[in-house]
């Protein structure tokens, strides 16, 4: 059996959307499969339009049609798939190993990874790591940036909303004492 890379509130969400599709559009998952198997656009965020556009299906629901069609890529049932994809620079996995360490030291952390970013989450998101193309890494945390001279706002961070702080870190040494207290305590507030 693998390990969870979901929440169980992530989970609960997930499932609701997939039994939704069919109920709330009157077409089967497996029919949106095909019908986005049509769609001209080639990026990500240019398939989402397409799917609002043309169907009327919002980001969330196209989003899992398409993962449906990427499954045998980058499938969420596979996240070492996700990690080895993401984590291809040597200083920046070596930051990451680090951090991941602690994270899965703390009762209960779960490892999401995302295509790009890789996470980490309790009841909810406490923690997300980003490599940078300097071989550094972008760290989100759950606590107010105020709490360490270090920190910074999030910015224009993709993950979630709930790590309003945000740390650079250089080396697999700075990833220290002080950052696994951080990261403790966005653990404590998730």
């Amino acid at each position: 059996m693998s390990e969870p890379h979901l929440t169980e509130r992530q989970e609960k969400w997930f499932a609701s959307v997939r039994s939704g599709i069919e109920r709330d559009t009157g077409k089967t998952l497996a029919e949106w499969v095909e019908i986005a198997k049509t769609c001209p656009e080639t990026g990500h965020r240019a398939r989402l339009k397409w799917f609002k556009d043309t169907h009327g299906l919002l980001q969330n629901r196209a989003s899992l049609v398409l993962n449906e069609i990427s499954a045998s890529t980058m499938p969420w049932s596979a996240p070492s798939g996700l990690i080895e994809a993401l984590w291809i620079d040597p200083a920046a996995r070596a930051i990451y190993d680090v951090l991941d360490i602690q994270a899965m030291a703390l009762v209960g952390a779960i490892r999401t990874p995302r295509k790009g970013y890789t996470a980490w989450a309790r009841r909810f998101q406490f923690a997300a790591a980003r490599p940078l193309n300097t071989g550094a890494v972008s760290l989100g945390l759950g606590v107010p940036p105020e709490l360490d001279s270090r920190l910074e706002p999030r910015g224009n961070q993709s993950w979630s909303e709930r790590l309003p702080a945000r740390l650079t870190i250089s080396r697999a040494a700075d990833v220290d004492g002080s950052v696994a207290r951080l990261m403790q305590a966005a653990w404590e507030a998730a």
